[in-house]
């Protein structure tokens, strides 16, 4: 059985209208997440907005998740930081909090040399926590290639990839290259990530249609394609936005029309255009309307 199986959400921040942390509102969405069926949550990603809190803040963001999941769901922290010693000093912090894993992404600030990377993870694999490391080559320096990946697989706390280069290949070619398991790190291969092999899926849409996200990753898990499909397509115009920059608004956004509003995105990202929002409630409705069933 896989570690870390099944949908875990990368769930957003919420703030209050001046930017504040909004702690309670935290613990509500965690709630809210896992009674809608949903396996694991993963704080402080790119989506949780972790690179415009205190370091206070972001740890109470971790601890306050740990704390709302009470044992029901696992939670993996999202370590990435600008030095290696950071890194570790948050996976470190996951661990004594409580955390099931850690989410880990190669050096960020530049573009390391192979050598680098495989030192930046022993250092987190140190720590003694299960890791997912995180492949982003879109907005990070570094491909972590199944070969590549192959490598960092001895190292005996690198039990996963995030993979989201959104080349569904990839899949394969880790599974036969690798012992490491594969969570689709893209919403847009939801359906076929878990057709192929991936056995997890950290996901960013789910925040705000978390039962349909959980619904489409089993009926996949199952082979149920026809089932799986309908829902798919409705949900992938959705799905295509957690691909974009502008993903953390979008999703916010979405949260907005799903009842269920977190606030404001910290500046420097701001609203959308108008013209924006139009497409993400288009968008919505096609994935909620009614006379399509999702199973």
């Amino acid at each position: 059985m896989a570690k870390f199986e099944g949908v875990y959400v990368a769930i957003v921040t919420p703030f209050t209208p001046s930017y504040e942390l909004d702690y309670k509102r935290l613990t509500e969405h965690c709630d809210w997440l896992i009674s809608n069926g949903v396996h694991g949550l993963v704080p402080t990603g790119s989506l949780g907005e972790y690179a415009t809190m205190s370091n206070e803040e972001r740890a109470k963001v971790v601890e306050t998740v740990i704390e709302a999941a009470a044992g029901r769901v696992p939670v993996i922290v999202g370590s990435a930081a600008p030095s290696t010693k950071q890194a570790v000093a948050w996976v470190q912090h996951a661990k004594d909090s409580g955390a099931a894993g850690v989410m880990a992404l190669p050096p960020i600030n530049y573009k390391p040399l192979e050598h680098e990377v495989i030192a930046h993870y022993e250092a987190l694999n140190e720590v003694g926590l299960p890791i997912v490391a995180y492949n982003n080559p879109h907005d990070y320096k570094v491909d972590l290639t199944p070969q590549f990946l192959a490598k960092l697989s001895k190292f005996d706390n690198i039990v996963a990839v995030k993979e989201f280069s959104g080349d569904i290949r990839r899949v394969h070619d880790i599974l036969a290259q690798t012992d490491l398991e594969v969570m689709i790190g893209v919403d847009d291969l939801a359906m076929e990530g878990p057709l192929f092999g991936a056995t997890g899926w950290i996901s960013g849409v789910p925040n705000a249609l978390p039962r349909e996200g959980a619904q489409l990753f089993n009926l996949a898990r199952q082979g149920k394609i026809q089932e799986a499909s309908a829902l798919y397509r409705r949900l992938l115009p959705l799905f295509h936005m957690d691909a974009s920059p502008q993903l953390v608004q979008s999703i916010k956004y979405m949260m907005e029309l799903a009842g269920f509003p977190v606030g404001p995105t910290r500046p420097p990202r701001l609203a959308l255009p108008e013209a924006d929002y139009e497409l993400i409630r288009e968008a919505f409705e096609y994935a909620v309307r009614p006379n399509q069933p999702a199973n």
